[in-house]
């Protein structure tokens, strides 16, 4: 039976079907979801053990990390062919793309490295000793400053992206996996997945700024392992994929506050949005599906059932 909130949403959506676009990891494939109907309507394979996606400023080409390939591969969403890989390093885990759509940043956990890749010449323009196990990787709204967060070093690496030098390493808790800049660029938020903590910076001066910790009533605080995390349209409320604690948790970004959790599926990932940022996506590891949140209601609408152990997911719109 189909809840009130779902039914409104589908008779209340527009024609266009944009896209949801999920990396299954064990499955080596990518399922695309229609937000329309909130199916999936294609699978693509991959490399192996995809990871890290996003698209291009102008949705013409994505970028998937193939892990165990040791390759981005390229591919044209329209045919879901592979049109090239680009050189990435060893066991690309996720990557940033520069605001110039050209450069990527890659976090190469193999080899304590962060490439960085020229996607037109398809050349490697630097590549940069950061901490063993680098995984997150962002790049500010400016484009001035990259982050590598690495595992084992438990640091975020502030990289200089016109000398491709690093700057400053600052401390975060234990296991950092995801980082993120605010929308403006003045702070930026790291998750530690085992020691339970977004940790967040003042970036011009790379201080410490806030710590935000999770509880959720009836789940152990080792269970409790944020990983990634998106910022609502108005830049207000983050939400938190909290890993084997099987929830997301719904911050204040002015407070650093948690308001609420909201129940998913099984060891959850990641999380994207829809064009307007009024559903909310998470991939659910375990369990192997896909739970769409009304952002408004801050409720679960419903689970879509994808592949193997879904990990990265981004947004397409198809302009129909």
């Amino acid at each position: 039976m189909l809840r009130p909130a779902l039914i409104a949403f589908l008779l209340a959506t527009p024609a266009a079907a944009d896209e949801i676009w999920v990396t299954n990891e064990k499955d080596d494939t990518i399922s695309v979801i229609d937000i329309d109907t909130l199916e999936v309507t294609r699978t693509i394979p991959t490399g192996q053990r995809p990871r890290g996606i996003t698209f291009s400023k102008d949705f013409s080409k994505l970028y998937v990390c193939a892990s165990d390939s040791n390759a981005v591969e390229v591919i044209d969403p329209e045919s879901g062919r592979v049109l090239h890989d680009l050189p990435s390093g060893e066991d690309p885990e996720q990557f940033a793309l520069h605001p110039d759509d050209r450069h990527l940043y890659i976090a190469n956990e193999d080899d304590a490295i962060t490439t960085v890749v020229d996607t037109e010449t398809r050349r490697v323009v630097a590549q940069i000793g950061v901490g063993v196990e680098p995984e997150g990787m962002a790049v500010s709204p400016d484009g001035r400053i990259a982050i590598t967060t690495s595992e084992t070093t438990n640091m975020a690496h502030w990289i200089d992206t016109e000398t491709h030098e690093l700057f400053a390493n600052t401390l975060v808790d234990s296991r950092p996996r995801h980082a993120e800049f605010v929308r403006d660029g003045t702070e930026l938020w790291v998750s530690a997945e085992i020691g339970g903590t977004i940790t967040v910076f003042d970036v011009a001066t790379q201080a410490e700024k806030g710590k935000i910790r999770f509880a959720i009533r009836g789940v152990h605080d080792d269970l409790i392992q944020p990983v990634g995390f998106r910022l609502s349209a108005d830049g207000k409320t983050a939400f938190v994929a909290l890993g084997p604690a099987n929830h997301v948790a719904v911050v204040d970004t002015e407070s650093y506050e948690v308001e609420e959790y909201i129940l998913v599926g099984r060891r959850v990932w990641h999380l994207e949005f829809n064009g307007d940022k009024s559903l909310l996506f998470t991939t659910n590891g375990v369990s192997g599906d896909v739970t769409v949140i009304d952002v408004a209601r801050r409720e679960a609408l419903k689970t879509i059932k994808v592949g193997r152990f879904p990990w990265g997911a981004a947004y397409r719109p198809t302009g129909s």
